[in-house]
């Protein structure tokens, strides 16, 4: 990694880096075949811009927030060409032997932008997450998301091949960093592309309130994330740090499984 980032992280105790910068940006200032596993959660435009809920979109007013211009985070601008710049660096940085990646939709991304991935990795999956508890719709209320699950031409199997394509992990209510994921969902990917005892890398270059980062340090692996938002920056680097002094998870105290014992044991 040659270039130099205004704000950077690196937790001494464990191969934990993180970095302020747009995810592109990030993805071009690695190496070719650095990284084992993406598993990550874009920040997509599309259905903010599509779908309405009352005056405000459909994450939430982000005029009340207060944060940078009137919104939460910075979203990634789900255009085919914005897309196929995304993906073309996350195959070039993951390893052509090992390489598997992880990405999550939300339904109309899924449609707009998920074929798109066929043409960059051999797609071997789609898993849905069943929220468990009813979210937000005019219509048929939603309460699931989607994963694509692919791999960089490699035919490496996952650990264990009984897992499920749909897993039961209640969303996060009432977080400090808004869309945050279950630490759960992440871990089911990072186990089941990770093998023991061997020095696997994972990347996020869209880590918002850092997720993917615990589930990294439960699976003993090293990390690498990356987000443009600076209040990510700070809410990610106290919850690393908590959980690797204290072995608590600021943001998420409790485990949001219903069926755990399916993924990692």
């Amino acid at each position: 990694m040659k270039k130099k980032f205004e704000r950077q992280f690196n937790n001494g105790k464990n191969n934990v880096s993180i970095f302020v910068d747009d995810a592109i940006n990030f993805l071009k200032s690695l190496p070719d075949e650095s990284v084992d596993i993406i598993a990550t959660d874009p920040a997509y435009s599309g259905m903010n811009n599509k779908l309405k809920l009352g005056q405000g979109r459909i994450v939430g007013k982000y005029s009340e927030k207060g944060k940078t211009n009137g919104k939460w985070f910075s979203e990634f601008e789900d255009t085919e060409e914005n897309y196929a710049l995304f993906l073309s660096e996350c195959k070039r940085v993951l390893k052509k032997e090992t390489g598997h990646i992880y990405i999550m939709f939300d339904s109309y991304s899924l449609l707009t932008l998920g074929a798109i991935v066929r043409k960059y990795f051999e797609v071997k999956n789609l898993i849905t997450w069943d929220k468990v508890n009813i979210g937000m719709g005019h219509y048929f209320r939603r309460r699931h998301e989607y994963i694509i699950f692919g791999t960089n031409g490699n035919t490496r199997k996952i650990r264990n091949r009984t897992f499920p394509d749909i897993w039961r992990f209640k969303r996060i209510h009432s977080s400090k960093y808004p869309t945050q994921k279950p630490v759960e969902v992440f871990q089911a990917m990072i186990y089941a592309s990770t093998e023991p005892k061997k020095d696997f890398t994972i990347c996020d270059p869209f880590m918002g309130s850092a997720s993917s980062a615990i589930a990294t340090i439960k699976n003993n692996c090293n990390y690498i994330g990356c987000d443009i938002s600076d209040e990510s920056f700070d809410i990610s680097k106290n919850r690393i740090n908590s959980f690797i002094d204290c072995n608590e998870d600021i943001l998420q105290p409790k485990s949001s499984a219903i069926e755990e014992k399916i993924y990692w044991e």
